[in-house]
């Protein structure tokens, strides 16, 4: 990752929450240790943020603390390969005319460059989700009621007399947090409450998630696995995790790049 790019996560990162640590910002950004102290090191003396010990302070801590979890900006940064092919899995699963509900997120939005020459209506709590397929799509878009959040660049809504309950969909497309024995795992008790209601508003759901969210945890459980008709991940799932969902019932769906593909097309 190129310095410019990791000086704008870091400091994305900061206003996060109160302290990020430096062992936070290697994993967020892949980058060693030793150049994460130097990226704090030449931010601070820029005086973009306040070098703590162990990690990074912003200068002035945010007035208005919003969802827990890192910004979209950031987020779209992580991985952006393996949801761009998650995502092509996604659409594909897709029919035309069926009516679908995309949850707001990184590797949901993705889904926006394959269902440009689709047709099909399409309820979403995401502003940039929203707004591709309205520029470039023939899509019919519906969106929620609610909240804005900056950050994430969703709309919630506490109240059960919202627009959700009026769409129904033959699938909803959702990330998460993690994804464990007990279930789905989100952050934050806000997005719980909002994505409940929309999954009780779809037939199936279907979760993009790449490999790395099996490994994280969540104090807070969206649902069980049993809700759950279907994962999308990439190739660097493991066997026990894929034994965990088989168990489950739930159907398993492994996406490979488009060079992959390109390749396997070419053996065969």
């Amino acid at each position: 990752m190129h310095e410019k790019e990791r000086h704008r996560i870091i400091q994305s990162a900061v206003q996060e929450k109160p302290v990020v640590t430096v062992q936070e910002l290697v994993e967020l950004t892949d980058s060693s240790e030793a150049t994460i102290r130097r990226d704090i090191a030449a931010l601070h003396v820029q005086k973009r943020l306040r070098r703590v010990r162990g990690g990074a302070e912003a200068i002035t801590p945010p007035q208005f603390i919003g969802l827990a979890g890192r910004p979209f900006s950031v987020n779209e940064t992580i991985n952006t390969s393996k949801k761009r092919a998650i995502a092509r899995e996604a659409v594909e699963l897709c029919g035309d005319g069926e009516p679908i509900i995309i949850n707001g997120g990184t590797t949901t939005f993705q889904m926006v460059h394959f269902l440009s020459n689709r047709r099909m209506p399409i309820f979403t709590n995401s502003f940039p989700i929203a707004e591709h397929l309205l520029k470039h799509s023939k899509n019919t878009v519906m969106l929620s009621g609610g909240t804005i959040y900056r950050e994430q660049n969703i709309i919630l809504s506490p109240f059960d007399n919202d627009v959700t309950r009026n769409f129904y969909a033959r699938r909803m497309f959702m990330g998460a947090r993690g994804l464990g024995p007990l279930g789905l795992m989100e952050g934050d008790p806000l997005l719980i409450q909002a994505e409940q209601k929309l999954i009780d508003q779809a037939d199936e759901l279907v979760v993009l998630i790449d490999s790395s969210k099996f490994r994280q945890r969540s104090s807070l459980i969206l649902c069980g696995l049993a809700r759950i008709h279907t994962v999308i991940t990439d190739d660097g799932v493991e066997d026990r995790e894929a034994k965990m969902l088989e168990s489950a019932g739930v159907e398993l769906i492994v996406a490979r790049s488009a060079k992959d593909k390109e390749e396997s097309s070419l053996q065969a």
